[in-house]
């Protein structure tokens, strides 16, 4: 029953979607394709750190990797797209099964400095090898209008619900998981980690299993955003990147799927809106290209302020449960910081 709920939902957008490309202009369709995009990597890391407990700060790079692996395969083998963006959330999610076996063994902030230093140290690996991976200058990515759609369709419409195809069944696979006895495990080991071993639950297991899940996300978003984009380079997933994906997981409310759509689409509109606010009161281009960063910290400083739960746990205090309801960042990242930690405040 809760498949077919998440199903009848999903449609229910997918038609309000439909008609919104039809009706906007080139530009808004592309930024709702950069939105789906983003949605479908927030989407995983918000499980990752609402719901498993486990902190990420180089999402960005398994991004890279699904964007890299759809480049070289559309370049090299030309396959279908949905065989492209399959193998692309595969592929990452082998990478980010590498680093669950580390996540199995590190804890709170060594988790998060290491994800850090992938992010850091991955986009280095196409000046190294440029005859694969392109160099600074990347790699290309063609994506045709299929020939049924007519030759006069718009080419970002036609990306706009490929892309957000991708995103509403990928929400509807972590919707079920998050309900099923998996998403009650990371739950319990997010909730106490020593009383999940006890119960039973291999720990460890656990960990790297949310790892993969959330790893598989945001490769397939890599894929949708290289699609969107027409080009793969490593300026392009450089550690801000992975601090936008964890800034707008915390926006919008860690562990809730709802809470990943709406900071992804503060994610992508709010810097065009602010920018071109700021073009409009005469700011030089070098002020106005801060002035989204500006924002950013504003934004997010108001939201944590106004709602300690996101903006999904702020609709839910208006709406009540008719709203998904949204963890508090800073108790989900709290539950795994050090015994020495809770004990020191414990005696406080």
């Amino acid at each position: 029953m809760t498949l077919a709920r998440h199903v009848g939902a999903a449609l229910a957008v997918a038609v309000v979607l439909a008609i919104l490309t039809i009706r906007l202009g080139p530009f808004r369709d592309y930024q709702i394709a950069e939105a789906a995009a983003y949605v479908t990597a927030v989407a995983g890391l918000t499980y990752l750190i609402g719901l498993s407990g486990q902190i990420s700060i180089g999402h960005g790079a398994f991004m890279a990797v699904g964007a890299y692996a759809a480049a070289l395969l559309l370049l090299h083998l030309d396959w279908p797209l949905e065989a492209v963006f399959a193998a692309s959330a595969v592929i990452a999610a082998a990478a980010g099964g590498i680093i669950g076996a580390a996540a199995a063994r590190l804890r709170g902030p060594y988790l998060a400095g290491a994800t850090l230093m992938l992010a850091v140290a991955l986009p280095s690996l196409a000046d190294k090898y440029a005859g694969v991976f392109g160099g600074d200058q990347g790699l290309s990515v063609a994506v045709t209008t299929p020939a049924w759609l007519g030759t006069t369709f718009p080419p970002t419409r036609w990306l706009a619900w490929i892309t957000c195809a991708a995103a509403l069944i990928t929400l509807v696979l972590l919707a079920n998981l998050g309900r099923s006895r998996i998403g009650r495990s990371w739950r319990a080991l997010r909730d106490d980690e020593i009383a999940a071993a006890l119960s039973g639950l291999n720990v460890a297991r656990m960990r790297m299993l949310a790892f993969v899940v959330s790893s598989a996300c945001a490769g397939l978003g890599g894929a949708l955003l290289a699609v969107v984009t027409d080009i793969v380079s490593p300026g392009a997933f450089n550690l801000a990147l992975s601090i936008s994906l964890l800034t707008a997981a915390i926006l919008g409310g860690l562990g809730s799927l709802a809470g990943a759509v709406w900071g992804s689409l503060v994610l992508v509109f709010v810097p065009t809106y602010v920018t071109d606010v700021a073009n409009s009161h005469g700011l030089s281009s070098g002020a106005s290209s801060n002035v989204p960063i500006a924002a950013y910290g504003v934004v997010l400083i108001v939201v944590m302020l106004v709602f300690p739960s996101g903006i999904q746990g702020g609709l839910r205090r208006l709406l009540g449960p008719v709203a998904p309801a949204a963890r508090p960042p800073f108790n989900a990242l709290r539950r795994h910081a050090p015994a020495s930690e809770k004990q020191e405040e414990g005696t406080r």
